[in-house]
């Protein structure tokens, strides 16, 4: 009796090489990846790559009429104000942007998937107070909460930090919550508790992995959002304080010289916008690139 050919065995991708696929074809989260190496390679190197101290004052850094040096061989973005080597404040300044919008999106990634997880899981007086507390946060301006609790407790860039990272968790309960609740009723998770699993060990073994991927999007998402917040902090004066650089500080210390010096704010507008730009065209690529229902 004559053997039957084997079928050839169909080999299924594993998840992360089909989200990684997805990724590489497309180009605006390509491209998204790119901006964020550039600008976190610019802060990181920027001991070294920077050309001068960013808070000298150069003598030559100014005109006889005390004006800003414009863009040259010598200061290629031009002079601030008193003087500074604009180039060098921009990647010193990169440093306190990124290390606030790392930081403290970070911490607010936490928060917010760890409250709204308790709160998904909870269907008691546990998840009903979690959840009206995160209502009663959504119903307040973030900027002018961000404005009032630097004020208050003295502008540095670790309070700015601590601030955002305490009022941007919000948005991340909300989805993190919803996720929880659609999960919690799913098969899998009944089986565990018809086995008589704890909620601590279905909340970690089961509903946890599936709250990853939500954690990277707004983890990558949020970067842009909390540096355009500490910007806007800065620029208000209530941010970052001198001497230490900081994009929005720049601007700030700079808006009188619109018309006759431009590039004091051109340069470091454009580094926000690149950044935010960056973060979240990567954020955009990782959602659709993790999404379950997505094509392959």
């Amino acid at each position: 009796m004559t053997a039957l050919p084997t079928p050839p065995r169909v080999l299924t991708p594993k998840p992360r090489s089909v989200a990684w696929r997805r990724f590489s074809r497309d180009r605006a989260a390509l491209l998204g990846l790119l901006l964020c190496a550039a600008i976190v390679l610019a802060a990181l190197l920027a001991p070294w790559t920077a050309p001068h101290d960013p808070n000298f004052q150069f003598p030559e850094g100014l005109s006889l009429e005390g004006a800003p040096q414009p863009p040259g061989s010598e200061f290629l973005l031009g002079t601030d104000l008193l003087g500074r080597d604009l180039l060098s404040r921009l990647l010193w300044g990169a440093r306190a942007s990124l290390l606030v919008g790392v930081v403290a999106n970070g911490i607010a990634v936490v928060i917010g998937v760890v409250l709204g997880a308790l709160g998904g899981m909870g269907r008691g007086l546990t998840g009903t107070l979690i959840m009206r507390f995160t209502d009663v946060m959504m119903a307040f301006p973030v900027l002018l909460l961000a404005i009032a609790l630097t004020a208050v407790l003295r502008p540095s860039l670790w309070i700015v930090t601590l601030v955002i990272a305490l009022l941007n968790w919000v948005a991340v309960a909300r989805v993190t919550y919803a996720q929880v609740t659609s999960l919690r009723e799913r098969e899998f998770v009944e089986a565990a508790q018809a086995v008589g699993a704890s909620g601590t060990h279905i909340l970690r073994r089961h509903i946890a992995p599936h709250l990853l991927p939500t954690a990277l999007v707004w983890g990558s998402l949020g970067i842009g959002t909390t540096v355009l917040l500490e910007a806007t902090l800065s620029f208000l004066g209530v941010g970052v304080q001198p001497p230490t650089p900081s994009w929005g500080g720049i601007i700030n210390e700079s808006q009188s010289y619109l018309t006759t010096a431009p590039w004091l704010v051109l340069f470091p507008g454009a580094a926000i916008l690149l950044t935010s730009l960056g973060f979240n065209l990567l954020g955009e690529g990782l959602r659709d690139a993790l999404d379950p229902h997505g094509a392959s």
